[in-house]
This record gives C-alpha cells, sequence and structure tokens, in this order.
C-alpha cells in the first residue's frame, strides 16, 4: 500500500489531541494569560505569546463558514472518494478550522450552516447538526 496522506502522524505534543479524537471529543487550546482558544494547537498562544496554554475540551458545534466541493484529487486515497467537501468552519468557541463536511447533500451546503463534529476514523469532520447517525458520508 502506497502512503497516506489523509491520516495525522501524532507527535509527542499532538498525541494528546489525536488521543481525544479517536474518542470522539475534539479537544482545543486555551490560553491562561488571555483567556482565549485556539486551533490549530500550538505549544504557545498565537495572540500574546504566553506559553500558559491548555487543552480544553470543545463542544463540537460550529457554523460552515466557507466551503468547496471537490470533484478531482490525485492523491491516495482521496481520488477514490471524491466528490468530497473540503470546508472551514467557525468553532462555536471562536477559531476557525479547517475540515471536511460528510453526510450532507452538496446542494444543501450553506454559509451558517449548523454543524456538529464526528469522528470516522479517529479525525475530526462535520456533519449538518442534527443529522441522521447512521453512517459518516
Amino acid at each position: 500500500m502506497g502512503a497516506r496522506y489523509d491520516l495525522p502522524e501524532a507527535d509527542a505534543f499532538t498525541r494528546t489531541y489525536w488521543d481525544a479524537a479517536a474518542r470522539g471529543v475534539l479537544l482545543l487550546r486555551h490560553c491562561g494569560t488571555c483567556d482565549q482558544v485556539h486551533h490549530y494547537p500550538r505549544e504557545f498562544c498565537p495572540r500574546c505569546w504566553s506559553e500558559d496554554v491548555t487543552w480544553s475540551p470543545a463542544t463540537g458545534r460550529a457554523t460552515l463558514h466557507t466551503w468547496s466541493v471537490v470533484h478531482r484529487n490525485d492523491l491516495p486515497p482521496f481520488k477514490d472518494r471524491t466528490p468530497y467537501v473540503a470546508a472551514v468552519v467557525d468553532l462555536a468557541e471562536g477559531p476557525r478550522m479547517m475540515t471536511e463536511i460528510v453526510g450532507c447533500a452538496h446542494d444543501d451546503l450553506r454559509a451558517g450552516l449548523d454543524l456538529e463534529a464526528v469522528f470516522p476514523d479517529g479525525v475530526p469532520k462535520f456533519r449538518a447538526r442534527g443529522a441522521g447517525r447512521g453512517g459518516w458520508g
């Protein structure tokens, strides 16, 4: 099997994030100095540069900010998944996150769509809030 470009490689710092995602929990970083949360995980606050940051569970709620339906991607395994929806979502806690939208008809996508986190294969993705609990899309 060739290289997988869709699976994260956890390191000593991000292992906590990926272990939580495998349990269905989205973690953000919270700054104890300026009381802001940020994403993607960093060892310092990108606002005030403090190193007083800790992991904090997110609600898993978000709204769709923007998206693109990808019809062609030649990297494995993406070429077997097309079309898929690459997106940027606004997390309820404030930060924006790049992700994938699953389980939603492309015609139903709209800015501001209420979303919830799902974790197929331990990777955070989002679907329309209230969508069925069946497959991931």
